[in-house]
C-alpha cells in the first residue's frame, strides 16, 4: 500500500446538536487509513480538551499522531456547520486557531520527503505561518495533489494560483472549476475545456471535478475518463468529496486504472453523502454493491 502525507486544518465540525471530527486533509487521511495506507497527518491542535479529545479519536481510529504540533497560544479548531433542505452544508470557520500555526520542522520535512504522496488543500495558506510551511514541505514532495477547497473569505487566487502552478494532480468541485478559470480570463462553461485550459495554464496533465450527483470526470495524460454517480439518499454532503478523493488516490497509487479509480471513487463519495457525517465506517461489500451494474 502507499505511504501518504495529509497537511492540513484537523478539527471539530459543530452541527446544530452534536460535533464529529472534521476538516478536509484529516477526512481524506482517515479515509485512506481505512483502506489500509500507510498515512500520516501533519497539523496542529491547541493545548486544550477539544485537542486530547481529538487525538485520542485519532489513535483510536490508528492513525498516528505523532506529525500533529500541539500550541499553548491558540486554541483547537471549531467549524459551524448549517445545512440546507437539501443537506448541502456552508461553514464558519474560526480564526485564527491553531493549525494556522504549524511550523516547518525536521520530522517534517522527512516524513514528506519519504512517502509517496502529499496531499494538501488550499484553507491552510490562509495564514502566513502554516503556508511558509507547506511551500517548505512542496519543496521535498515527490507526489504533489491539491485539493482545491475554496471557503470564503479564507483564500486568494494568487495564493490559489500558485498552489496549482506546484501541484502534479489538481482536484476541483465544478464550481471551484468555473470560477477559477474564470478569474484566469476562460468564460467557458464546458467542463472538459475548462479542464484542459488548467492543465496547459499550469502544465498539470492530472485532473479531476467532480459534479454533485452527476459523478466526476477525470483527466490524465490528455485523456478523460468519466462516471455518471451513483443514486443514492442524499443525508449531507459534509466529507463526501473528501473521501471521494482519498478513494481516488488510493486506486492510482496502488495500480488501479483511470477507470477503476474514477468508479470506486465515486460510489465511496456516493455512500458517504448518503450517510451523517464526514467519516462513516464503510465496508467494501457496500462499495462492491453499488457498483454493480
Amino acid at each position: 500500500m502507499a505511504n501518504i502525507v495529509c497537511f492540513g486544518e484537523v478539527l471539530w465540525d459543530v452541527f446544530p446538536s452534536y460535533k464529529m471530527i472534521g476538516g478536509a486533509p484529516l477526512n481524506v487521511a482517515l479515509r485512506l487509513n481505512s483502506l489500509n495506507n500507510d498515512v500520516t497527518i501533519i497539523s496542529k491542535v491547541g493545548k486544550d480538551a477539544q485537542g486530547s479529545d481529538l487525538l485520542n479519536y485519532l489513535k483510536k481510529e490508528d492513525l498516528s499522531t505523532s506529525a500533529i504540533q500541539i500550541s499553548d497560544s491558540y486554541k483547537t479548531s471549531e467549524v459551524l456547520i448549517r445545512l440546507d433542505d437539501m443537506g448541502a452544508a456552508s461553514y464558519s470557520i474560526e480564526f485564527p486557531c491553531a493549525w494556522d500555526y504549524i511550523a516547518i520542522n525536521d520530522a517534517a520535512v522527512a516524513v514528506v520527503q519519504s512517502s509517496d504522496a502529499f496531499i494538501f488543500g488550499s484553507l491552510i495558506a490562509r495564514n502566513e505561518m502554516s503556508y511558509a510551511t507547506l511551500l517548505a514541505l512542496l519543496e521535498v514532495a515527490n507526489f504533489k495533489i491539491f485539493d482545491v477547497n475554496l471557503r470564503p473569505p479564507h483564500y486568494e487566487f494568487n495564493t490559489i494560483h500558485t498552489l496549482m502552478q506546484k501541484a502534479d494532480f489538481i482536484k476541483f468541485n465544478d464550481e471551484e472549476l468555473f470560477e477559477i478559470t474564470k478569474a484566469l480570463g476562460s468564460h467557458s462553461t464546458d467542463v472538459k475545456k475548462c479542464v484542459e485550459f488548467i492543465s496547459k495554464h499550469t502544465n498539470t496533465n492530472k485532473i479531476c471535478v467532480t459534479l454533485g450527483s452527476k459523478g466526476a470526470i477525470l483527466y490524465v495524460e490528455q485523456r478523460f475518463y468519466f462516471n455518471e454517480g451513483y443514486q443514492v439518499e442524499l443525508k449531507d454532503t459534509v466529507g463526501a468529496g473528501d473521501s471521494f478523493l482519498a478513494a481516488l488516490i488510493h486506486q492510482l497509487l496502488n495500480n488501479g486504472s483511470p477507470q477503476k479509480a474514477i468508479d470506486f471513487a465515486c460510489a465511496v463519495g456516493a455512500i458517504v453523502a448518503s450517510s451523517v457525517g464526514a467519516n462513516p465506517t464503510i465496508s467494501n461489500q457496500s462499495i462492491i454493491d453499488l457498483m454493480k451494474p
